[in-house]
């Protein structure tokens, strides 16, 4: 016997959302994540409205982490220099690393109907 598969609830798709964005299609899965919060951003739901709000306030801040931050390390730096390379290096891949581990333990807290707050300055905290 088949059990009736189950709806995946907003507040874990926007989690997916985020970690798909980090780690398999950065922008696709980010303009459907916009989306989903333009969607359920009100919710009835506190569960949904947290988890949805929290996961794209995260994604536009892992954004700025990954693209603007290392894009001025790149200017102010000298790029002939390995110690520059090592720098953007490093600070890459522990910023990435540290962002999807965030991303898997809202995950984890969203699968088990448990709010997350990503440790986010503003307003969407």
């Amino acid at each position: 016997m088949n059990p009736v598969p189950r709806r995946i609830s907003p507040a874990v798709l926007a989690e997916v959302l985020y970690l798909v964005n980090l780690l398999l299609a950065p922008g696709l899965a980010f303009l459907a994540l916009l989306v989903l919060f333009r969607r359920h951003r009100a919710s009835a739901d506190a569960l949904t409205r947290i988890h949805v709000r929290q996961s794209f306030a995260a994604s536009v801040v892992a954004g700025m982490l990954l693209v603007v931050v290392p894009g001025l390390i790149a200017l102010t730096g000298d790029l002939s220099r390995p110690g520059i390379w090592t720098l953007l290096l490093l600070y890459f891949v522990s910023c990435h690393a540290g962002l999807v581990m965030l991303g898997v333990l809202a995950l984890a807290r969203a699968l088990a109907g448990k709010p997350c707050a990503y440790p986010l300055p503003g307003a969407l905290r």
